[in-house]
Order: structure tokens, then C-alpha cells, then sequence
């Protein structure tokens, strides 16, 4: 109860001195053209004018230059060299992509303070793109002032770094530091391939490394091993509310740091470089793909529970990550990554699964395979090409980059409109002997709505000690500590555009997909009724979102935006301040 009376003593002064209405282009508070002049020269000639690259479909989809386009969108590197563009096209009753009447293109920190004491001062809303990776759209606002970080890319590494401002007695450390617009397939290309290192960052490559990611938590396709990228940041480089452009390390600033670590991008300032954690890289990373389909409801109910248990005894630990999948056509899909174990090991710690199955073969049909690669070479392009070429897609676009690709996996989230995206961490104790079965349960019922992914890696039950170390030490909700896995129930139509004729969600089959979407995450709040979830991968209109995103650091993530941030001139959806 003290905890939510503190919040609300917050609000109360967010309510009396927070941001009045932000100013708009009709009104005379808008800034003049000689104004926006006087901004260009300070930002060195990088102010644009906000387009849409779907121009040529507004007026008519039916042309040549507006299917041009359509396929260009299809294409995630082509969605963030363009400033109007998101990944996602938007959100059912929402949220929808729109552009900024301005952008400034910054390429260093004292840009990025121009752009933010512009806005300040003239109350125009401000938001921030790097890649422009949001499911919750928070990279884009009609109105608003763009800060557009896509050219700021560039990866240093660090054999002994020490924080500044630290005690050069300090144990130095490997590490990174990122640029803004870095994505981490230019991270992972730097620090892995190139140089033998390993730096927690996403599973998709496109995502920017620097931005929301980081700083709502970031969890990758081995957290469970190094931990969440939040855990991993030593130093940031941030240009607050009030144009300062700040060292955060724990060292200065150091409840700056801690709020950067977890609490929310496009909250308490823009992240101009961050430096990140370095850790020795593992002989080698594997992979385990299998589908196994039941043919009964009754045997998809044994399968579904003699796997829950097989993964508390045998795969809740650090070695394992990625995803499980449950479907209404009694499908499990398996698609799991695993580190520092070899082939053969693997092989013999499923066997005793395969074996169980083997033994029905009337009840199941099994797809089953599992491979490793060198860990060096895991984000190789050259590698991937030669070895993997259907797990990737080449960017062919003209002004591609040598060597630039995105998974093949992620390619149907490229330009998707969402209908749902819904999202809980599953604790700990759903997976003791005495709740397995009923977990087991929840989740065929609920697969008999929709589809059902178990995502192990976003939660750090399991984990290695030195990732549960650093974690705690995160602004993220300590309920991850706890969580096995978040379940993520998901669903929307690519390309398709609330604008363009011939190419409009389809609103009518959205809202029955989400009904059937609510039914089955009920469910699961039943089973674990407080249970919270990860900020960049919730729900847009989850209720509680201050507990539900961040537990117990709420309030004092909140203490944190009023001191750096007191009239909210960073204010996005569902972060911190922005009640």
C-alpha cells in the first residue's frame, strides 16, 4: 500500500506541473519557417521535411509506383533508411503509422540537444527512430518533431574499459560501445565475427542496438546464458530534457544509469552511444527444430505435459533459449537454440523425449533435427550463404551494404499491421511437480483459441548466476527472475495499410482473431493472476501497465522522470510519466 501512495503523490505532481498540450501546425504557438531555418543551421543542414514513402498509393494503389513501394516495404532495410516508415504499419484501435511534418537526420550528440531544446521550447511533441522496430508505436507521431538516429552507426571495441568518472583502480572490462542507429547485425559483425567476442543483444538483426531495445530490458536468443542487453550496459551517453548532453555510468548520474537499464526508451532522454558488456564467446552454438503433430486431442494433452515436465528436469537451465510453440491443430513446434553444449550431448538429452514418442507411433507424426555451427560464425554472412542459405535473406536493395541480411523467420513480421500481441511471464512455480499438469492444461485449452508460443529465453529463471547477478541491478521488473518463459499469444496481416485501397486490414476477421486471442490469455491470468510482463513486447492496452511493466521499480522510475524530465517533453505510450 506504501508503495502506490508514493506513486500516487508522483502523479499528483505530474497532474499540477506535467506537460500542458503539445503545440500543433495549425496553431500559432507552431513554430515560423524562419524558426525551423534558425534550427536547419544549427543541426547543420540535416532538418527534412517528413514524407511518406507511401505516397504513391494514397491517391491510387493501382500503378506501377505504388506496387514499386509496396515491395520496397517488404524490405526492413529499406523501412529504416526511410524517416516515414515504421516496421510495423500499426495496431487495431491503436495506433497507425504516421509521419513527423519534420525530421532532423542527426549525426552526433549536439544534434540530437538541438533537436530536443527546439522542441522543448516550442512544446512540439517529440519522438525518436532509429530503426523503427516499436510494436507499440511509439517511433512515430503525427505532429511531432523526428529525431532520426539512422545515420548515426559505428562500433568501437574496448579491451580494458573503465567507466569514466570511475577509480582507474577499477577491474577494466571487454566491451562495445554503439552508436544510436547501430543495428546489431553491425554489432554482432563487429564483436563476434570479426573479433571472437559475444554481446547480449536481439535475436533480430535489424533491431537497433542502441535504443528501446537496451533500455526496455532486451532480451536475446541466449539471455538465459549472458542475460538480458540492460544487464550488460557499463556507460551511456544521454542528451536529457533539458539539452545536457550527460555521461550515465555508476559512477555519475548513477540513478540515470540504473532508470536507462530496463525503465523504457523514449522516456527519460535519447541515448546518443551506449556502451555495453563483452563476454567470451562459447566453441559453438546449436539449434533444435522438430514439429510433432498429435492425432488426438487426448495425445496432444499427454504430449503437452510430458514436455513440461521434460523441460523442468532436463532444459531449465542456462544452456537453453528460444521458443515452443502450441497450436489448435494439435501441433508442437519446436524451434530452440542452445549454448556451450556439442551435438552429441544434446542428442543424448533428448533422447529419452524421442524415445517416448517412438514408442506411439500411432499417436504421433515427428519432424526432429538439431544442428550446431561455430558460435564465431554465427551471424558470418559468408558463412550463411555457403552453409545456411535458406535461413537468411539477402538485402538486394541498391543501396545495400555488403553482407547485410535479416532471418528468414522474421521476415512475416516486416511491415505487419497488428491485431494482438499479448504477453505474461510464467513463474517459476507453474512448472513444480505439483503445478505441471495443470500448466499443461491451461495451455491446450488455450491452444484450442489460437496459437501459443512459450518463449524460454524472456525469462531468467535458470539462468547462469552472473546473468541473475546483473540482472538485479536493472530497472526491469524483478518478476523476470522469477519467470521461466514469457507466453506470447500474437497475431496481424502483412502489408497491409489503414490507408491504401486494396490493401486495408482486414478489420472484421482482426476482431474475431482478437476475441478468440483474449479467451485464451484469460487463461493464463488465471493461473497466475499478478503476474507482470516485458514493456517492449506488451500488450497496448494491458491494464495496471505501471505494475504489470515494472513491479516494485515503478515508483521509483517515476522519481527518476521527474527529476530529469519535470514537464515531459519525452512522453510516449504506457512509459513511465505518461499516466
Amino acid at each position: 500500500m506504501k508503495l502506490w501512495m508514493m506513486v500516487f503523490s508522483l502523479l499528483m505532481h505530474s497532474f499540477c506541473y506535467g506537460a500542458s498540450a503539445y503545440c500543433l501546425p495549425n496553431q500559432a504557438c507552431w513554430p515560423s519557417q524562419k524558426q525551423w531555418d534558425a534550427l536547419n543551421r544549427q543541426v547543420n543542414g540535416h532538418l527534412l521535411q517528413g514524407y511518406s514513402p507511401l505516397s504513391p498509393c494514397i491517391k491510387n494503389s493501382n500503378n506501377i509506383a505504388c506496387n514499386d513501394m509496396l515491395n520496397k516495404l517488404k524490405n526492413p532495410y529499406f523501412i529504416e533508411s526511410q524517416p516515414g516508415a515504421t516496421q510495423s504499419n500499426g495496431w487495431v484501435d491503436a495506433w497507425q503509422s504516421a509521419v513527423s511534418p519534420y525530421v532532423v537526420a542527426v549525426e552526433n550528440a549536439q544534434e540530437i540537444a538541438s533537436a530536443v531544446n527546439f522542441a522543448r521550447q516550442h512544446r512540439i511533441k517529440l519522438v525518436v527512430k532509429g530503426t523503427g522496430h516499436d510494436y507499440l508505436g511509439r517511433s512515430n507521431a503525427a505532429n511531432s518533431l523526428l529525431i532520426w538516429t539512422h545515420n548515426m552507426r559505428k562500433v568501437t571495441l574496448h579491451d580494458h574499459f573503465i567507466p569514466q568518472g570511475c577509480p582507474t583502480t577499477q577491474t577494466p572490462k571487454s566491451a562495445v560501445t554503439i552508436a544510436a542507429g547501430t543495428r546489431w547485425i553491425e554489432a554482432y559483425k563487429e564483436v563476434t565475427t570479426n573479433n571472437g567476442r559475444y554481446v547480449q543483444g536481439g535475436g533480430c538483426a535489424t533491431v537497433g542496438a542502441a535504443g528501446g531495445f537496451i533500455q526496455g530490458g532486451g532480451f536475446g536468443s541466449f539471455s538465459k546464458k549472458f542475460g538480458t542487453g540492460a544487464a550488460g550496459v557499463l556507460e551511456a551517453e544521454i542528451i536529457t530534457a533539458d539539452g545536457r548532453i550527460r555521461t550515465a555510468n555508476a559512477c555519475q548520474n548513477q540513478d540515470l544509469f540504473w532508470a536507462l537499464k530496463g525503465g523504457g526508451g523514449g522516456t527519460f532522454g535519447i541515448v546518443s552511444k551506449i556502451t555495453l558488456l563483452t563476454h567470451e564467446l562459447p566453441s559453438s552454438f546449436g539449434k533444435v527444430k522438430g514439429t510433432i503433430t498429435a492425432k488426438s486431442d487426448t495425445a496432444y494433452q499427454k504430449l503437452i505435459r510430458y514436455f513440461i515436465h521434460f523441460y523442468r528436469d532436463h532444459l531449465h537451465n542456462e544452456h537453453w533459449g528460444e521458443q515452443v510453440s502450441f497450436t489448435p491443430g494439435n501441433k508442437m513446434t519446436f524451434s530452440l537454440v542452445f549454448a556451450g553444449l556439442s551435438k552429441s550431448e544434446v542428442d543424448t538429452l533428448w533422447q529419452p523425449f524421442l524415445d517416448w514418442l517412438s514408442k506411439k507411433p500411432e499417436q504421433y507424426q515427428v519432424r526432429w533435427d538439431s544442428a550446431t555451427r561455430p558460435a564465431k560464425h554465427y551471424w558470418d554472412f559468408d558463412f550463411l550463404i555457403a552453409n545456411a542459405p535458406e535461413a537468411i535473406v539477402v538485402n538486394k536493395a541498391n543501396n545495400a551494404s555488403p553482407s547485410e541480411f535479416w532471418w528468414a523467420s522474421n521476415q512475416t513480421e516486416v511491415s505487419m499491421y497488428i491485431n494482438y500481441y499479448l504477453s505474461m511471464y510464467l513463474p517459476a512455480k507453474l512448472f513444480a511437480q505439483e503445478n505441471a499438469d495443470h500448466l499443461a492444461q491451461t495451455l491446450f485449452k488455450a491452444s484450442r483459441f489460437t496459437e501459443v508460443v512459450l518463449h524460454f529465453n524472456k525469462g531468467l529463471s535458470g539462468a547462469s548466476s552472473e546473468a541473475t547477478a546483473r540482472q538485479k541491478d536493472t530497472a526491469m521488473n524483478p518478476e523476470v527472475l522469477d519467470a521461466v518463459a514469457l507466453v506470447i499469444i500474437s497475431g496481424g496481416q502483412q502489408n497491409t495499410y489503414a490507408n491504401i485501397a486494396g490493401h486495408k486490414p482486414d478489420l472484421i476477421k482482426a476482431k474475431k482473431e482478437i476475441h478468440q486471442a483474449n479467451k485464451a490469455m484469460e487463461l493464463f491470468h488465471a493461473l497466475s493472476p499478478n503476474s507482470g510482463t516485458y514493456p517492449n513486447e506488451a500488450d497496448y492496452f494491458i491494464k495496471n501497465w505501471q505494475s504489470a511493466l515494472w513491479g516494485s521499480n515503478y515508483p521509483k522510475l517515476l522519481q527518476i522522470k521527474h527529476k530529469y524530465d519535470p514537464h515531459n517533453v519525452f512522453s510516449c505510450h504506457h512509459c513511465v510519466g505518461s499516466e
